[in-house]
């Protein structure tokens, strides 16, 4: 990309593959002095980062225009164009068109669709993405379903899935030049395919891919959600290219915070699906989406979300405060104060912590494959098939699997050594 622009991706993975999308429209059309911040929308928090991201990008960059997309600019345009140091608000959808790009108007202040109006999502070509180790692919955008704390919907639209030729013909083109992991990425990845005219499923998919992309040495899943595992899943656990760990969109431990959450999951149906991945997949790991706080959670149901936390063997935690998001059904609901829902996001992590250490010592020994991402200080840092960071004490080629076994521990990482 042009030394002079500048892309700022926040959020998501899905964000993290559209942001390529954007690279190449910025480079396609040699356009200069540009900033473009894909902003993420999911909670208060993430707005304020849009805005803090907003404010730095004129300070070290004053001469460019700078245009906010993404979720938090979808949602709610007119707030975003109303920012002095902003020149323009483009949509989720008008980010990814070419045509947007080539004409790049100024003069409108907001181009911003209806999302919800979208059926279909927007042909990719990317093949490469910018200083990454492992590729991101996407199968889906959207989502049909309505939790009642969530905006997503609003900012991503309704369920729409790629084909699944689409999806291995990229895939194909990804391994091809030289990426040896692929995350599959999306807003509600396991609702892939009913939209499509064969309605496949989220299992066919994957068959799909590692029968028909024998390269693929490892494919990873990104947040998951167990109300929609189908009973093929089951039988892909044994294929060792399936990465070993699985990111859950639980929330809360509750279940009477699960039914006003309008979550389609019990606490028991995440306990039996951890359970059962372990039967399958013994050197299985999770980790969760969880939230403190939401509306009349009381300790006792708070303590029901640490105990899933040991329950179903949770050692990558993501924790949101709750955070009232407007013109969703739960900002109607009796609130909690926010200091303790700040209390309790600050236990919740202290636990995701502990969890996760203890899972770090207890691979000491263990022999297993690293991702390369980066070198620094003559050492070498990736992730496991597990996704936890593992450092060496030499530099290897970004983009390797490196066998290894694990000799120590160092703060949050592992400290490998070659076999």
């Amino acid at each position: 990309m042009n030394k002079k622009n500048t892309l700022i991706n926040l959020g998501c993975r899905l964000n993290i593959y559209e942001g390529e999308i954007i690279k190449n429209h910025l480079n396609d059309n040699n356009l200069n002095d540009v900033t473009v911040i894909n902003s993420c929308g999911v909670t208060a928090e993430a707005e304020k980062k849009v805005a803090y991201e907003i404010r730095k990008a004129k300070r070290d960059n004053p001469k460019n225009k700078i245009i906010v997309t993404g979720c938090a600019a979808q949602i709610n345009p007119k707030k975003y164009n109303t920012i002095e140091e902003v020149d323009l608000v483009l949509g989720n959808k008008e980010k990814l068109l070419p045509n947007v790009w080539k004409n790049l108007n100024f003069l409108e202040p907001i181009q911003v669709d209806d999302i919800l109006a979208e059926k279909k999502t927007v042909p990719s070509t990317i093949e490469k993405f910018d200083g990454k180790s492992r590729a991101y692919i996407e199968i889906q955008q959207g989502c049909d379903h309505r939790c009642t704390f969530c905006i997503i919907p609003y900012g991503r639209g309704n369920n729409r899935s790629v084909p699944m030729g689409e999806i291995v013909e990229r895939i194909k083109k990804i391994v091809k030049n030289g990426y040896k992991e692929v995350v599959l990425t999306g807003v509600d990845i396991t609702d892939y395919g009913k939209d499509l005219p064969a309605q496949p499923t989220f299992s066919n998919l994957i068959k799909r891919i590692l029968k028909l992309v024998p390269d693929l040495e490892q494919l990873r899943l990104s947040s998951i959600d167990c109300a929609e595992i189908d009973k093929d899943f089951w039988d892909l656990l044994s294929e060792k290219k399936l990465m070993p760990h699985f990111h859950l969109s639980f929330q809360t431990g509750n279940n009477l915070i699960l039914k006003r959450m309008k979550r389609r999951h019990t606490r028991e149906m995440a306990i039996s699906f951890c359970n059962k991945v372990l039967s399958i997949r013994k050197d299985a790991t999770f980790g969760a989406d969880l939230i403190t706080g939401f509306p009349t959670e009381t300790d006792k149901m708070f303590k029901d979300t640490l105990d899933l936390v040991d329950e179903c063997h949770l050692t990558h935690l993501h924790v949101f405060p709750y955070s009232p998001r407007d013109n969703t059904p739960a900002a109607r609901m009796p609130q909690v104060d926010k200091s303790i829902i700040k209390d309790r996001a600050k236990i919740l992590r202290q636990k995701g912590i502990e969890k996760f250490k203890k899972h770090l010592t207890k691979k000491i020994g263990r022999r297993d494959l690293i991702l390369i991402e980066k070198n620094q200080n003559e050492k070498s840092i990736g992730k496991d098939q597990n996704f936890f960071n593992a450092i060496f004490n030499e530099e290897i080629k970004e983009g390797e699997i490196i066998p290894c076994v694990y000799i120590g521990v160092d703060n949050d990482m592992l400290i490998a050594k070659r076999t």
